[in-house]
């Protein structure tokens, strides 16, 4: 299988994964980018067997209009059981990195509002240390320069995104060659910096099941129990 098949397959499973829990009042969380596109086009199947969705880009939203899929503002929604989106890096432990495409930070939100983040990822994803991908951070547009001084002090080599404004205005700086070893506390110390909106480290919301497409088929990964549970 090749990557885009694997895509396939994992959204697929998403759909089968969470169809058994949707309900006619359901509302479904929808991530952003390539894989999480054909989550939409499979969901789309079963758009009566739930209320909407609410999706983490624009991109997504107008993917899932076309579908028939009624898309809902967070603010007007007071539970979502499900959030379903893709990775650019995964480890054994469900830290993420995410904001390939620039929503990271909608992403975030919409996981942590949700009840169950289950990630979608081709098995070219998966790492046990974290920061082959370049790590994206979403920054006020004025505090670029002095985000990236700071970054620099992190250890990491941040290069300015251009062209590129996020759905909520701001600028990405990615940081290249910057190895996380400890990915909660480097989120915790990158969205200490004035100016950062937030980054693409997903490790204090960590995914709680990883579909992970391999040649074999899709593993089920889920997030390791704490020591004592």
């Amino acid at each position: 299988m090749n990557q885009d098949q694997l895509k396939q397959a994992v959204a697929r499973a998403a759909v089968d994964y969470i169809q058994p829990k949707l309900e006619s009042d359901s509302i479904v969380g929808v991530g952003t980018g390539s894989t999480a596109n054909y989550f939409i086009d499979y969901l789309a199947e079963y758009k009566g067997h739930f209320d909407g969705a609410v999706a983490s880009s624009e991109a997504s939203a107008e993917r899932l209009r076309q579908h028939g899929i009624p898309v809902y503002d967070l603010n007007a929604v007071d539970h979502i059981g499900v959030y379903v989106d893709g990775a650019d890096e995964a480890n054994p432990q469900l830290h993420l990195i995410k904001g390939g495409g620039a929503a990271l930070t909608r992403e975030k939100i919409v996981a942590a509002v949700a009840d169950e983040f289950i990630c979608i990822a081709d098995e070219s994803k998966w790492v046990e240390t974290l920061g082959n991908f370049p790590l994206p951070v979403e920054v006020i547009p004025m505090a670029r320069s002095h985000v990236a001084r700071e970054l620099v002090k992190l250890g990491g080599d941040p290069v300015y995104r251009q062209g590129v404004v996020t759905d909520n205005g701001n600028a990405i700086l990615d940081v290249h060659n910057l190895r996380i070893h400890d990915p909660e506390a480097t989120e915790m110390a990158i969205n200490q910096i004035v100016g950062v909106v937030t980054n693409g480290l997903f490790a204090q919301r960590a995914a709680d099941v990883l579909l992970l497409g391999r040649a074999s088929g899709v593993d089920t990964l889920h997030k390791p129990r704490p020591i004592g549970d």
